[in-house]
C-alpha cells in the first residue's frame, strides 16, 4: 500500500492533521488500533474559550458553557470561587465528537483503517497489523499521533515523553444538579500527588477524576479515585453518583513540548509531541494548533519535494515560550503534604492570589502561534512524484481540492 502521509492514531490531533492534509490534495492513510473512533476515550474533553473561538467544533457535541471555577483546599473548607464574565469552558461529548471528526476525514478523502495496529518500520516501510493480516505501507512521511508513549517517536529516533502524570476519571450523565455549571478543583496531594482532583459539572454530564505522579499515589490510582468519589458530593453539593459510569484513564505528558519532534521521515503531533500545558495538563488546544503547524510544514515538503522543510517543525524553538508554565509545574510538583496545599490555598484567597488564578484559568494565552511558511521560489522546485505514482504540482492546489 502507498500513501503520501501515514498518520498513526485517530485522536483529535491525528484526525485534524489527516483531514487538513487531505483537503490540501494529499493522499492520506489514517490508522488506529481501536475498532471505532469513539472507543477508549482518554480525555476529559475540556475545550477552552480560545479553542472555541478559533476552531469550528460541532456545537451539538459540546456541553453548556462554564463560567465558574471553584478551588478547594484539602479539607474542602473556605473554597475560592472564581466567576468569569465570559464563557470560559465547554466539555465535549468526546465519543460523538470523534465520530463526527472521522466522518469529516472520510469526506475529505482520508483513507481510514480502524482495528489496525502500527507495528514498526522496516526498510523504509511502515508495518501494519490489521483484520486482513500484515500490510506494508510506503509513505513519504509518517506522522505520530499515537499518544504520550509514542511508538512512532521511537522508530523515527525523535524525543519521547518522560515526565508523565497518570489520570483516571468516571463520567456519567446528570439529570441536573440545580446549580450553575461549575469546574471544581481540589488541591490535595494525598488524592492527587503533584496535580489535582476534579469534578466538572456542566448540568448534563459530570466528570469525577484524579491525576498525579504514578509513583506517589499512597494506595494506587484506582484507590485514590474511589476515595475521591466518596467526597465528590461534598465538593459539588447536590451531585448524585450513579452505579453505572464510563471509566477513562491514561498517561498525561506534562514535561512541555519536546525539543526534537521532526526528522526527514516524519513528525509528531498531540500528546506524542508533548503538546500539553505543563501546568494545567490541558492538551486539546495545543494539539489542534500544533497540528495546523504540522500540516503547513508537511504540505510544503510534499509540494516542493524537499524533506528538509520539516526542519522548521522545531519543538525547541516553541518550548522556550513555555518557561513560565514549566516553572509553575515544578512548583506544583513540590506540593507533597496537605499542610503545604492548605498554605497555597490560603494564598489563593488573597487579592494577588485570586488575580494569579484568574490569569491562569481565564487568560487569553494558548499554544504559541507559529508563522506561516514563506512562499516557495517556484523556479527552483522540481515536481514531486508521490508513492502512489501521481505527480503533485509545485503550485498549491485550491483549498479543498483533491489531486
Amino acid at each position: 500500500m502507498n500513501a503520501d502521509v501515514l498518520v498513526v492514531g485517530a485522536g483529535l490531533a491525528g484526525l485534524h492533521t489527516a483531514t487538513r492534509l487531505a483537503r490540501r490534495g494529499h493522499d492520506v492513510l489514517l490508522v488506529d488500533r481501536r475498532t471505532r473512533p469513539a472507543g477508549a476515550v482518554r480525555t476529559t474533553g475540556i475545550f477552552v474559550r480560545k479553542t472555541l473561538d478559533d476552531f469550528p467544533l460541532p456545537a451539538e457535541h459540546l456541553g453548556p458553557p462554564i463560567r465558574r471555577v471553584v478551588l478547594h483546599p484539602p479539607r474542602l473548607d473556605r473554597p475560592v470561587v472564581l466567576d468569569s464574565e465570559r464563557d470560559e469552558f465547554r466539555v465535549g461529548d468526546m465519543g460523538p465528537l470523534y465520530e463526527a471528526a472521522a466522518r469529516d476525514a472520510a469526506d475529505a478523502g482520508v483513507r481510514t483503517a480502524f482495528g489496525t495496529r502500527y507495528a514498526g518500520r522496516h526498510d523504509g516501510a511502515a508495518l501494519l497489523a490489521g483484520p486482513g493480516g500484515p500490510v506494508r505501507v510506503r509513505a513519504r512521511f509518517l506522522v505520530g499521533a499515537d499518544g504520550a508513549r509514542s511508538r512512532v517517536a521511537a522508530d523515527l529516533g525523535l524525543d519521547r515523553n518522560t515526565h508523565l502524570l497518570v489520570g483516571a476519571e468516571e463520567v456519567f450523565p446528570l439529570a441536573g444538579s440545580g446549580g450553575p455549571p461549575t469546574f471544581h478543583c481540589v488541591l490535595d496531594p494525598t488524592l492527587a500527588p503533584g496535580y489535582l482532583a476534579w469534578v466538572v459539572d456542566d448540568g448534563r454530564h459530570a466528570h469525577v477524576g484524579v491525576a498525579g505522579y504514578p509513583d506517589r499515589f499512597p494506595d494506587g490510582l484506582r484507590r485514590a479515585l474511589d476515595r475521591f468519589r466518596a467526597l465528590a458530593p461534598r465538593v459539588a453539593p447536590g451531585l448524585a453518583l450513579p452505579d453505572d459510569v464510563e471509566r477513562r484513564g491514561g498517561p498525561i505528558p506534562v514535561g512541555g513540548l519536546l525539543r526534537r519532534i521532526s526528522c526527514a521521515d516524519g513528525l509528531l503531533v498531540g500528546d506524542a509531541a508533548g503538546a500539553v500545558s505543563p501546568l494545567t495538563a490541558g492538551g486539546l488546544d495545543p494539539c489542534l494548533r500544533l497540528s495546523d503547524h504540522a500540516v503547513d510544514v508537511l504540505d510544503d515538503a510534499l509540494r516542493t519535494g524537499r524533506p528538509d522543510a520539516l526542519a522548521r517543525y522545531d519543538g525547541a524553538a516553541l518550548r522556550d515560550r513555555f518557561r513560565g508554565r514549566l516553572a509553575l509545574r515544578r512548583g506544583l510538583a513540590r506540593v507533597r503534604t496537605p499542610a503545604v496545599a492548605t498554605a497555597a490555598s490560603t494564598l489563593l484567597r488573597t487579592p494577588p492570589g485570586r488575580a494569579a488564578a484568574r490569569r491562569v484559568l481565564f487568560g487569553d494565552r494558548s499554544f504559541p502561534t507559529v508563522a506561516a511558511p514563506s512562499p516557495v521560489d517556484q523556479s527552483t522546485v522540481e515536481p514531486y512524484i508521490s508513492p502512489s505514482g501521481s505527480e503533485i504540482s509545485s503550485m498549491r492546489a485550491p483549498s479543498g481540492s483533491r489531486k
